[in-house]
């Protein structure tokens, strides 16, 4: 396994690990609570492991970069949240995931990225997987009163593309500035979920929420920080094209841990979907 391959599946299972808990959360508060909080405590994790590195003086560019990362991490999480809130999970989740997984993809082919034969079946399989794994079993009948499909859609793919940001950036800020890439993403972040707090305050329980609750929400943003950090460090050594697309792989650790933890029953296409990841990373880290 290289080094490249250990970092962006570390990122998916660290991703995968904060989504299943901020999914938890905001069954008790508001997702832009949440958000705000978990954003704050990402930012201070990001200093606190910048501070442990070498002095490194960042780029503009490379600064620019991970500030547009940050608003494509924001957009993609509010918009996710928001296609979850009104719309068919069966059909924003996946879109998000194949899209957030197809645009680097693409990108990284144009930018030069050529791997072999093995490498390129693993990643079909891998973004076949992502969405048998985030797909809602029967999601055609589950809802047959709720939005049109035209909605669900639409926001599922404007998350993917707030997360393809996120991919994209960070992979040409490059490696020449530390960690500060990472640390402009998750400050332009906190900006943009902070706005989103402030537009949705009057419908947000004004009661404080409990100690445990928050301090939940500020293990979300450790996660998210480390996961982060382990995408960027990959972007480095590997391959935009595939070290996204085993990042993007962490709806399959958040199902996981919903049958493990939740004790969630899972569809046969999510079981298949499990199979399928577990045969795309072996493929990817072979070829």
């Amino acid at each position: 396994m290289t080094i490249a391959t250990f970092f962006a599946l570390a990122a998916a299972f660290g991703y995968g690990l904060g989504d299943f808990i901020a999914g938890m959360l905001s069954r008790r508060l508001h997702y832009a609570v949440v958000a705000v909080v978990s954003g704050i405590a990402a930012l201070l994790t990001t200093v606190v492991a910048l501070g442990s590195l070498p002095s490194v003086l960042p780029t503009q560019s490379a600064f620019a970069w991970g500030a547009a990362s940050g608003i494509g991490t924001a957009v993609g999480t509010l918009a996710l949240f928001r296609g979850l809130g009104r719309g068919r999970m069966g059909i924003v989740a996946p879109v998000s995931g194949v899209t957030a997984a197809a645009i680097p993809v693409v990108v990284g082919v144009v930018i030069g990225d050529r791997p072999g034969l093995v490498a390129w079946v693993g990643v079909v399989l891998a973004v076949l997987a992502i969405w048998l794994v985030s797909a809602e079993e029967d999601a055609a009948e589950s809802d047959p009163d709720g939005p049109r499909l035209a909605t669900s859609v639409s926001d599922g793919f404007l998350a993917g593309v707030g997360f393809a940001i996120l991919f994209i950036g960070l992979n040409f800020a490059g490696d020449g500035s530390g960690l500060w890439p990472v640390l402009a993403s998750e400050l332009a972040a906190l900006i943009v979920f902070a706005a989103a707090f402030l537009v949705a305050l009057p419908t947000i329980d004004r009661r404080r929420p409990a100690t445990r609750d928050l301090g939940m929400s500020g293990l979300v943003g450790v996660f998210g920080a480390g996961s982060t950090i382990a995408y960027f460090l990959a972007t480095t050594a590997g391959l935009l094209s595939i070290v996204t697309v085993l990042a993007s792989l962490y709806p399959a650790v958040t199902v996981v841990l919903a049958i493990i933890v939740a004790h969630e029953s899972v569809g046969r296409r999510q079981s298949l979907g499990l199979v399928l990841a577990c045969v795309a990373i072996a493929m990817i880290v072979l070829a």
